[in-house]
């Protein structure tokens, strides 16, 4: 019988030389190039460089991001490409970090715009990259999501607050850019508010659209669709929508009056609804209720669509079920269509909770600084790695699986990678793990990206 333990002791040494950690970050460092990010935020932040500094702010803010990016969760995580110069160029200590962050939120308005700016300008290079793996080629729809989330906090930071679900902490509203199912999404907008800040405030969904519309080319604002939660149903962030001629497809309450309606409706009216793959799925229907409700003071087309189902089993029901059957109401401007297709195409704004969860797996799982302006710079730092994540499998891995992996596969997959550095011709060699089952995956990522030309 074969044992299958290991049969020699190991000895353990810090004495390697030309072994490297985290070599799949060059992935990173590629993307930074080919989108032109690199040069974008060191002119945008050329104001904040001191007269005789060593280290170029953009510089540092990428480098803040990649470590995101890579799973550090606080400004001295920066260590891990400290320890890698050949990888990662020269990277500033603690405390020069420290400085620029607390002087980027001394000048917050500023600072947040010129970083904006600069991911407004990479986002449409990397579009231009993708081709035809890029949002809205072909004429597609680009849908936008919007949705709050809660960010704990463990102390009295400043304008943390009771949030609605009896927590302390933060209430950011955020908008991701998606990608649909053959990829993950893109990070428009974080807007950091205080934890007892409003789920249905129309003011923070037209602050965050507006931010979020900022981030795509404004050719292709003709093909953005909005979408939200009932946290965007409201008089006044519609009305913006219909002002802006976006295409939205937005959560709605359930009042007394829908009820009354849906009660009346005809059983011959529903029609099947469909699964994720869009195939008729049992024991679900989809009907229009716009004629039957008095929707004076809503804005012109406002289409109302139900959607009527039978709970899994286990389901609590609520008081706003009827006959057993669950409804969830949303509205929308789009005027043609299958019923069955506009409500499958607004269930998929559940992705946008995959987005966030990413994104909290990349820094917003916790805000590590005390003052409310820095943790915005914070947040624009999340924005930036989720960014650069998405622009990355994007353009380095087309149709194979890995454009879909979250961050946590593919910092244990691709970024986690151990390379050896060899010198010889002129030339600095990284030579991935040969035994690594994703080996020929990340070489062939990167060096597709390294392919791209620069802008």
């Amino acid at each position: 019988m074969r044992t299958t333990g290991r049969h020699a002791k190991l000895v353990v040494s810090s004495d390697g030389a030309g072994i490297v950690g985290q070599a799949g970050g060059v992935l990173l460092t590629e993307t930074l190039r080919a989108t032109g990010l690199d040069r974008a935020l060191s002119a945008g932040l050329e104001r904040w460089r001191k007269p005789r500094a060593v280290h170029d702010p953009g510089k540092i803010v990428m480098d803040l991001a990649v470590m995101l990016a890579l799973g550090g969760d606080c400004l001295s995580d920066i260590a891990i490409l400290r320890a890698e110069p050949e990888l990662f160029g020269p990277v500033p200590s603690d405390p020069t970090v420290s400085r620029l962050v607390t002087a980027l939120a001394q000048a917050s308005p500023q600072a947040l715009r010129a970083i904006r700016k600069a991911r407004s300008s990479a986002r449409a290079r990397a579009w231009e990259l993708a081709g035809e793996h890029a949002p809205g080629t072909g004429g597609d729809l680009i849908p936008v999501d919007l949705d709050a989330t809660i960010v704990l906090a463990h102390s009295e930071k400043e304008q943390a607050a009771p949030t609605w679900k009896r927590t302390f902490g933060f209430h950011p509203m955020t908008a991701f850019i998606d990608h649909g199912p053959s990829g993950t999404g893109e990070a428009a907008a974080l807007d950091l508010r205080p934890g007892n800040a409003g789920s249905n405030t129309a003011e923070d969904h037209i602050t965050t659209a507006r931010a979020a519309l900022q981030q795509i080319p404004s050719h292709l604002h003709k093909l953005v669709l909005v979408r939200t939660d009932s946290g965007g149903g409201t008089h006044g962030f519609i009305d913006w929508a219909t002002r802006r001629r976006l295409k939205y497809s937005i959560g709605w309450g359930l009042t007394e009056d829908a009820c009354e309606a849906i009660l009346t409706l005809p059983e011959h009216v529903w029609q099947c609804a469909y699964d994720a793959d869009r195939q008729p799925r049992p024991g679900a229907w989809v009907a229009e209720l716009t004629g039957m409700l008095d929707l004076t003071g809503w804005p012109r087309g406002m289409r109302v669509i139900v959607r009527r189902e039978r709970p899994h089993l286990g389901a609590q029901l609520r008081f706003t079920d009827i006959d057993g059957h669950r409804f969830t109401c949303f509205v929308t401007n789009t005027r043609c269509g299958q019923l069955a297709d506009l409500e499958l195409r607004h269930r998929r704004r559940a992705r946008a909770e995959d987005r966030i969860r990413c994104a909290k797996d990349t820094g917003l799982r916790n805000l590590p600084l005390h003052a409310f302006a820095a943790n915005r710079v914070w947040l624009e730092l999340i924005a930036l790695a989720t960014d650069l994540t998405a622009w990355a499998q994007m353009l380095a891995f087309g149709d194979h699986p890995a454009r879909r992996w979250e961050p946590k596969r593919l910092r244990l997959r691709v970024f986690s990678v151990a390379a050896r550095l060899a010198r010889g011709g002129r030339r600095l060699r990284l030579r991935l793990a040969r035994h690594w089952p994703w080996a020929d995956l990340t070489a062939t990522a990167i060096g597709r990206m390294q392919m791209l030309p620069a802008p």
